[in-house]
């Protein structure tokens, strides 16, 4: 355990009682759990305060864990230069929760929020343009959550007969989930690859 990481967290959890709820080192990285609410308070804290100085937000990310109470982590990556040091600030929240947006603390959140609210879902109260980033326009649906379908909902083509690129359902020949990769057109068989051998082997003996 790095001995300045945890002098540094029981700093930030002593300063900010009301919105560390717990601190956490792993592989050498200081993780803070923070309460929902607390989150702007908490991020700018980290970027003013003279021990700390994070003054660089070096990504905001989605984790989604469906079968938890609370399905998402949003996770913000921070960096101090002056310090040579790196934080990790985790809040949980559900669908429909809506978590303060930190655009006023870092500019550079609007991009990063923008994209967790598209390929997952998450909801920034506060955003100055909380629209979908990466996907295109009429998508249904969140990509990166783990129940999103791996073919998506929709595709789109060239025509040639219409002479241009149309947008439709994605239709699928067979349940292709089935497949098995010895053979994608005959399902999974339930038999092991090396039992397969040896009973193709005695067949042609017999």
């Amino acid at each position: 355990m790095d001995q300045g990481l945890q002098e540094l967290g029981e700093f930030i959890q002593l300063s900010m009682p009301e919105a560390v709820t717990e601190v956490i080192q792993e592989h050498e990285e200081l993780i803070l759990i923070c309460a929902l609410e607390k989150c702007v308070s908490l991020l700018t804290f980290l970027r003013d305060d003279s021990n700390c100085l994070f003054k660089i937000l070096s990504d905001i990310c989605g984790v989604d864990y469906p079968e938890r109470e609370k399905r998402f982590d949003v996770v913000y990556n921070l960096l101090s230069t002056r310090h040579n040091q790196r934080v990790r600030v985790k809040v949980f929240c559900d669908e429909g929760d809506l978590v303060p947006s930190a655009t006023a603390v870092f500019s550079a959140a609007s991009w990063y929020e923008r994209e967790a609210y598209d390929l997952y879902g998450i909801l920034f109260c506060n955003h100055p343009d909380m629209r979908r980033l990466l996907t295109d326009y009429g998508f249904e649906g969140h990509p990166l959550r783990k129940d999103f379908p791996l073919t998506g909902h929709f595709q789109v083509r060239y025509d040639e007969a219409q002479k241009r690129v149309v947008r439709e359902p994605v239709k699928l020949a067979q349940a292709f989930r089935s497949f098995d990769f010895m053979s994608p057109w005959e399902g999974v068989s339930n038999t092991p690859i090396e039992d397969q051998k040896t009973h193709n082997t005695c067949e042609k003996d017999s």
